[in-house]
């Protein structure tokens, strides 16, 4: 019981320190990007989540270095739900698509934004100042795929992994290669052009991979051939007090959601060698 009050407090410290951090950023545009292409931070959020949204869009669109974009994707009738404060926050862009769950905060954007270098982001989440600027430089220094979080996958057999569970989860080195499996809980930048063609299909995202958007987008940019690369060590999450309620990430795991969706997207496209 004593162990566990002091996890909540330091829980709290911390999160009252990413607080003043964020509110202590300058209020003006980061540094150039200096891609190639657009640069679009894109994300969902649903009502459940809108009280805590606001720190989370505050640090994204704070960053050391600029984005063009940073997108907001809501259900349709959602925009009218949220936050005044969120409504007058300067260079967010609020648009609604479809009910594709996770899926919202990136097939939306590849839809909208095909030739750009694509960042995901989730809603729930402190991002430092230079959160940004360490994937941007990954895509600078080669990077199709680059991510600050990632899993070593673990295979039972050359064409068949093990259990997601039995895979090395958030490996504290930084490496590259196909067997790293980059979780968007941190971010992901994604080059354009990286992704299978079947990236955006509706009918077999929600078929073969209804909760396992991280599952999906493995699959699509590995059969391009991508080598996934994970940035600096061991990522830690620091997620919004009131922001768990509805988290699919559990499920995923515990509920083996990850592991059925493993199965049929090799029942489908075999191991994406």
């Amino acid at each position: 019981m004593i162990r566990n009050a002091f996890r909540r407090f330091k829980h709290h410290r911390r999160l009252a320190r990413a607080l003043a951090e964020t509110a202590t950023r300058p209020d003006k545009p980061g540094r150039p990007h200096g891609l190639p292409s657009e640069l679009v931070v894109s994300l969902t959020s649903h009502a459940a989540r809108f009280p805590t949204l606001a720190p989370t869009l505050r640090a994204l669109l704070r960053q050391s270095v600029q984005p063009d974009q940073v997108i907001l994707w809501l259900d349709e009738g959602d925009e009218e739900r949220l936050p005044a404060e969120i409504h007058a926050m300067a260079g967010l862009d609020i648009r609604t698509c479809p009910n594709w769950r996770s899926y919202k905060k990136i097939v939306p954007t590849l839809l909208a934004c095909p030739g750009a270098h694509v960042v995901t982001a989730d809603d729930d989440l402190y991002y430092p100042a230079d959160w940004l600027e360490q994937l941007v430089s990954a895509a600078h220094q080669g990077a199709t795929v680059g991510c600050l979080r990632a899993h070593r996958i673990v295979m039972a057999s050359p064409e068949r992994p093990a259990a997601y569970e039995a895979w090395q989860h958030n490996i504290a080195v930084a490496q590259a290669g196909a067997d790293v499996f980059p979780t968007g809980v941190s971010g992901v930048i994604y080059a354009p052009g990286v992704f299978h063609p079947d990236v955006t299909r509706e009918d077999l995202f929600t078929r073969l991979a209804p909760s396992a958007d991280d599952v999906w987008l493995y699959w699509m940019h590995r059969m391009k051939g991508s080598q996934p690369r994970k940035i600096g060590g061991r990522a830690r999450i620091l997620e919004w007090d009131g922001s768990q309620v509805v988290n699919l990430r559990a499920g995923n795991r515990q509920g083996r959601g990850n592991d059925r969706a493993i199965a049929a997207l090799t029942d489908h496209y075999g191991w994406p060698v």
